[in-house]
């Protein structure tokens, strides 16, 4: 059975989609930690991020990249955290949160709820 993340890249589950190429996915986390929060994943199915062909983790880390300098403009933060975490979704993925602090990015803290305009936006503003 595919992951959450391969349906919602096969459109069978909707998302805030932030960026897409031929090899990589980018969508707005819906529990976010951060406005901006954003989810980066690979397109080909693999549970574990190690686990990536070595062209793959390059290229997806270098599309997250992108994706991270424009959360920065947007976001005013002072940085953006590269956080692999995760064992409760069998896809690889990168977590892009912005953060002014450490404590920005404790994933044991309460999680934003954001309308779906609020979402929308923020989507828009980072494509």
């Amino acid at each position: 059975m595919a992951s959450i993340f391969s349906r919602i890249i096969a459109g069978e589950i909707p998302c805030y989609k932030v960026a897409e190429d031929e090899r990589y996915f980018a969508f707005l986390d819906i529990a976010p930690l951060a406005k901006g929060h954003t989810l980066v994943v690979p397109k080909r199915e693999v549970d574990y991020f190690y686990d990536l062909e070595d062209d793959e983790l390059q290229g997806m880390i270098l599309f997250a990249k992108q994706i991270a300098k424009k959360i920065q403009a947007t976001t005013q933060c002072r940085k953006v955290a590269t956080v692999v975490l995760g064992l409760e979704v069998a896809h690889a993925h990168i977590h892009l949160i912005p953060m002014n602090s450490e404590k920005d990015v404790d994933f044991t803290r309460e999680k934003l709820s954001l309308t779906p305009e609020e979402f929308a936006k923020i989507a828009e503003s980072l494509r």
